[in-house]
């Protein structure tokens, strides 16, 4: 009888590129920077990895195809790399499949990388075309991401009857939220606190989003190395383990799109990923248990939304929430405790793991106090990748012992 992932496997290192424009540096150079942090912080030799899974998304402008670079780029010991690409969630799938292979005793310790490199493009967002999808998954051309997503707002305010005034204040408490956290990351892309009326005020990209409701473009890369606890344990004696207590990914079927049933003021696939992870953790109260969260906010509305698609936020509360600083760093459940993609910015095969990073740094207590999470209990990661009607979504939740 299947049992989930819950406490089988441990984090045992993690690193992370500062993300942003960078110029001097090729996808390689990336993966290098976020290994060697990885490697020293797991506390063991490069020839101890058995195995090594690569996220990427873009492989036409990023690193390629295969598993190879990795290989090539770390110098690892002829030993099995597998890539992996699930759109926005290609760094959470290497994670999942490194977890996956620990716990099936398969392997004792294996690397996840996930990178990308999207500046270099001369491209002012995503490409689009095949690296997206398929007519049959995108049809039509006649679109934008802002544009998909702002309709979030508008049929969330019809299902609950709130003001699109009321959103739009709830939309720019968000943004503004999310930059002063990334204010304090010297990790992040965007370092700079940007006020409420600021963003309010900023040009209309897609009603109601604005220019700072849209999370941008950028490069970096994240790692982890993960092994078991008992191995974990016995290289870190005397030090918190972060442990890994579900996993989770849910590919929409199409009935969003194709029937009536959805409303298009949430996320299905939130939904049940976020049920399924909290019954394979153990959590019976998400609101009170998860103390920290990064969630995929490639636009406001949609980490609005998301709150209550996690089963923490009331459907149709997320406004009094959001105003009532719930969310903010110093509130119940800090939400984009590093930034988010807002100030990160979203090189997609990278961005789960650099969530990842953020819930392992607070849960050993290696941020400065003024960014610390008072109680982080549970740390949650939440990806979404593709649009409103249809995407795939996974959640990991980690946590010490």
């Amino acid at each position: 009888m299947a049992k989930g992932i819950k406490d089988k496997v441990a984090i045992l290192g993690m690193g992370c590129t500062r993300f942003g424009e960078r110029w001097d540096c090729s996808g390689e150079d990336l993966m290098v920077e976020a290994f060697l942090e990885c490697l020293q912080d797991a506390g063991i030799e490069k020839k101890e990895i058995q195995a090594a899974y690569l996220g990427t998304h873009i492989d036409e402008i990023s690193v390629g195809k295969a598993g190879t670079p990795l290989g090539y780029a770390l110098k690892l010991p002829f030993i099995p790399v597998t890539r992996t690409e699930n759109y926005c969630a290609t760094a959470t799938e290497a994670f999942r499949a490194a977890c996956y292979a620990v716990a099936s005793g398969a392997y004792d310790i294996i690397l996840a990388l996930g990178v990308e490199k999207l500046k270099d493009t001369g491209y002012g967002g995503l490409p689009g075309g095949s690296a997206f999808g398929t007519e049959m998954f995108m049809r039509g051309s006649n679109f934008t991401a802002p544009g998909l997503f702002a309709q979030l707002a508008t049929a969330y305010s019809a299902k609950w009857g709130v003001e699109m005034g009321k959103i739009k204040d709830a939309l720019a408490h968000i943004s503004a939220k999310s930059h002063a956290n990334g204010a304090l990351n010297p990790r992040a892309h965007l370092r700079k606190a940007v006020p409420a009326d600021m963003i309010k005020a900023a040009p209309m990209i897609a009603y109601p989003l604005g220019l700072f409701d849209c999370c941008g473009v950028s490069d970096g890369a994240a790692a982890a190395i993960v092994t078991t606890p008992e191995i974990a344990k016995a290289i870190k004696a005397n030090q918190n383990i972060v442990k890994v207590k579900a996993l989770q990914v849910v590919v929409s079927s199409g009935e969003e799109e194709a029937y009536t049933n959805w409303d298009g003021a949430h996320f299905a696939t939130t939904r049940i990923a976020a049920q399924k992870a909290y019954e394979e953790a153990g959590i019976k109260n998400p609101r009170k248990e998860i103390g920290m969260a990064e969630v995929h906010d490639c636009f406001s509305i949609t980490e609005f939304v998301t709150m209550e698609d996690l089963h923490i936020s009331p459907k149709g509360g997320a406004y009094d929430d959001v105003m009532g600083g719930f969310y903010d760093l110093d509130g119940q459940l800090p939400c984009q405790v590093d930034g988010g993609l807002k100030c990160f910015g979203h090189p997609i095969g990278a961005s789960g793991l650099r969530m990842i990073y953020a819930m392992y740094e607070q849960l050993l207590e290696r941020v400065p106090e003024q960014r610390r999470v008072k109680t982080p209990g549970y740390g949650l990661t939440h990806n979404l990748g593709g649009q409103p009607a249809k995407n795939v979504c996974a959640i990991s939740i980690v946590g010490l012992d």
